[in-house]
């Protein structure tokens, strides 16, 4: 079997790569529940896997798939939605742009508040424990967290920006485009390579990303998948 490109399959290569944050076996792998919602089976034309897979999602739950292979939909499951993402890679060094405003890391003691912020924003399945994938950092005004960003699927050599949200209140202001350069210089720092990923639609994103450093390698499939 040819070894696949961990970027192709991130929540698979990530979730071999953090035991500690994964339940499943050989065949199928999806994050705790408390963590976020994404799955993969091990290989897409296996039908073990993919029985695997169908085993790790209970009755009324869904999961996550993103890769940039065609989803199969296992016995027994539904494709709830399906949606077209673009995944983007840096390509050149990103300098962590400053601001008036300090840049804080973020930490449990936090965790309320990102939460709030993710529910309001909706940047991407982000549930309590999702601060625990990787380093987060915010910015606050009048001590409310106002926007943040960090770190979510990380494999050897990759490591995924996600998070990444403002609060209505204070968009236009850069902080989105700010904290993400601040996130992915410091995952260039350690000798990882950035990553992200968009919805094909969302063209102002992509165009950020795009002035950051960051070029499209791949179009992505997307399914929620439930019982």
């Amino acid at each position: 079997m040819t070894t696949p490109n961990p970027f192709d399959r991130p929540v698979w290569a990530s979730l071999s790569y953090a035991p500690n944050l994964a339940e499943g076996g050989n065949l199928a792998k999806r994050y705790r529940r408390d963590v976020n919602l994404f799955a993969s089976a091990r290989d897409e034309g296996d039908p073990a896997s993919l029985a695997a897979l169908a085993d790790l999602v209970a009755e009324g739950e869904s999961a996550f798939v993103l890769q940039a292979q065609p989803i199969a939909v296992p016995d027994g499951m539904q494709a709830l939605r399906r949606a077209q993402g673009v995944q983007m890679l840096a390509t050149r060094a990103i300098a962590a742009e400053p601001g008036a405003e300090e840049v804080v890391e973020l930490g449990d003691a936090d965790a309320a508040e990102m939460l709030t912020l993710a529910q309001l924003t909706e940047p991407g399945p982000f549930l309590w424990r999702t601060p625990t994938m990787g380093r987060f950092v915010g910015i606050r005004s009048g001590g409310r967290l106002v926007a943040m960003a960090g770190e979510r699927m990380r494999f050897e050599g990759g490591t995924e920006v996600s998070g990444v949200c403002a609060h209505p209140d204070f968009r236009g202001r850069g902080f989105a485009r700010r904290l993400s350069s601040v996130v992915a210089h410091a995952i260039q720092q350690r000798g990882d390579r950035p990553f992200l990923h968009a919805w094909t639609t969302n063209d102002a994103a992509i165009a950020l990303y795009e002035s950051l450093g960051f070029e499209i390698r791949t179009q992505m499939q997307v399914a929620v998948l439930g019982r």
